[in-house]
């Protein structure tokens, strides 16, 4: 891990134009939440929704894309890759140090609005809102892997990305059988619905895999995108090609 690495990737996703989409889309939930409750009280239903459809399923995968794939895919994109690669830095640590500041900032922006909207719309502090949090931690850390494997490895990262995003995770990856079990926010889901324990009922929560399964599947997917990142950017030569 290298810290100054970990610094300039905070300030170069924090002082672009990243920031504020990384800033609006929570915004939006959590004025959802606040009118939702001002308008319907608590509703464990809308709850569940907002909270954990659009939340954790659709605001997770789309932040740790912006997280991810901004954490080294414009260095890469303009070339200036380069003056890193330059340095005597160990390739693992570059990418490591970048996966850091890109899963803080996901975090950060995914899984604390999803509390705070989810204590707004329960009126309690655990429950839902601690069991999504939870939930959306350890996705927004396989998505910061899977995205920053992406940016690497093509710079049409951010569209292939945004379609998976939304088409398999969104839509597929909620509704269709076949396809649960191949999503990671079915697989963060499992923790969701052990941290809801015996109230998994009142919120209409039931994840596709088992936790053992789930867990392990986030291992893998994250340890081997860390490991295919590392690589490619081994094969990288100092023109910026391969």
């Amino acid at each position: 891990m290298n810290a100054v690495i970990v610094r300039l990737t905070f300030r170069a996703l924090l002082g672009s134009r990243r920031a504020a989409v990384l800033a609006g889309l929570p915004a939006v939930l959590v004025a959802l939440a606040i009118l939702v409750r001002a308008l319907a009280g608590v509703d464990e239903e809308i709850a569940s929704v907002l909270v954990v459809a659009f939340g954790f399923g659709t605001l997770t995968p789309l932040l740790g894309l912006i997280a991810g794939t901004g954490s080294i895919g414009p260095e890469i994109g303009d070339g200036s890759i380069i003056y890193l690669l330059a340095k005597p830095v160990r390739r693992s640590s570059i990418i490591l140090s970048k996966l850091l500041a890109a899963c803080a900032i996901a975090i950060a922006f995914s899984a604390l609005p999803i509390y705070v909207a989810g204590v707004i719309l329960t009126g309690e502090a655990g429950g839902l809102a601690i069991a999504a949090a939870a939930g959306a931690t350890v996705a927004a850390i396989a998505y910061c892997a899977l995205f920053q494997l992406l940016a690497v490895v093509t710079r049409n990262a951010v569209v292939i990305g945004l379609l998976y995003a939304l088409v398999w995770e969104t839509l597929l990856g909620q509704f269709i059988a076949g396809a649960q079990e191949l999503s990671i926010v079915q697989w963060s889901l499992a923790l969701t619905e052990r941290v809801l324990g015996d109230r998994t009922s009142e919120y209409d929560i039931e994840s596709a895999v088992s936790l053992g399964t789930g867990i392990t599947l986030l291992l893998l997917v994250t340890g081997v995108a860390v490991w295919m990142a590392t690589r490619r950017l081994r094969r990288l030569r100092l023109t910026g090609e391969e």
